[in-house]
């Protein structure tokens, strides 16, 4: 039993979301990142091998990043898109995460998603001040409108259908806790898996901190090459993660989060 790993969560849905999820990410190609695998699963639990610690060298993260391209390549069906399987609603971390269904609860521009569906939904929280939430109220707004639309990086486009739909199977929680790394390179561990834009999962590696982040994304971009202007959307792709961490664990986040908000509003 050392060798296993178990998780238990009673929170109705959320094991069956986490083992949908890895399913999903791992169904992909043989070039696509590795992805932890679940040995066993009840409603509440499961079991995965314990994986053997490893260190981050450089040309692990090469690896990594060019295999996150065709991770993300494999696509989804929309934005949002959950992956397959009946657990109700996701999860990321201990927030609630909307994930709309189909296309048409969904919408093409990405703008208009990030905002009614990852930053309008922690707005409640109580540490923002009036202030601080009408500068996100405007952020949204001007999300809606299309102005900071941008494409998905090359691989994913080409490997959708001919629709405005169409988006990259993401992670959804890549903060560095969650790319385990082994003696034979990195494993996708606890994901919110979903339908999403390829950028947010490269963003969210920087929120606190990774081993050779720059060179993950430098070796991502050449694989797929990213939207012109990538880098200064970094922050902006940060924002869900950090609004998250907002309505959980309070004011702290609350100072980086407006600050961006108030550059892209």
């Amino acid at each position: 039993m050392a060798d296993v790993f178990r998780k238990s969560d009673d929170r109705p849905g959320r094991i069956q979301y986490e083992v949908a999820g890895l399913a999903w990410l791992a169904d992909v190609a043989d070039d696509a990142a590795p992805v932890v695998t679940v040995s066993a699963h009840g409603d509440d639990w499961l079991e995965e091998p314990r994986l053997p610690q490893g260190r981050a060298t450089r040309a692990a993260a090469e690896e990594f990043g060019r295999r996150l391209a065709h991770t993300h390549a494999a696509g989804a069906t929309h934005l949002g898109a959950p992956p397959p399987g009946d657990f109700g609603q996701g999860w990321m971390g201990m927030a609630r995460l909307p994930l709309p269904s189909t296309p048409q609860e969904s919408t093409p521009s990405w703008g208009e998603f990030y905002a009614r569906y990852r930053l309008a939904p922690y707005l409640d929280a109580p540490a923002f001040t009036s202030s601080d939430r009408r500068i996100l109220d405007r952020l949204c707004t001007k999300l809606s409108s299309g102005v900071h639309d941008h494409d998905q990086p090359r691989l994913v486009r080409q490997s959708g259908p001919d629709d405005t739909y169409w988006a990259a199977r993401t992670h959804g929680d890549m903060w560095s806790g969650n790319v385990f790394w082994t003696p034979t390179g990195a494993v996708l561990i606890d994901p919110a898996a979903q339908g999403g834009h390829a950028e947010e999962d490269l963003a969210s590696l920087g929120v606190f901190g990774s081993p050779h982040t720059e060179t993950i994304r430098a070796a991502y971009d050449e694989e797929s090459p990213l939207a012109d202007g990538w880098r200064d959307r970094i922050e902006l792709h940060q924002l869900h993660m950090l609004m998250v961490h907002c309505q959980l664990f309070g004011r702290s986040y609350v100072p980086e989060t407006i600050a961006i908000a108030r550059r892209w509003a």
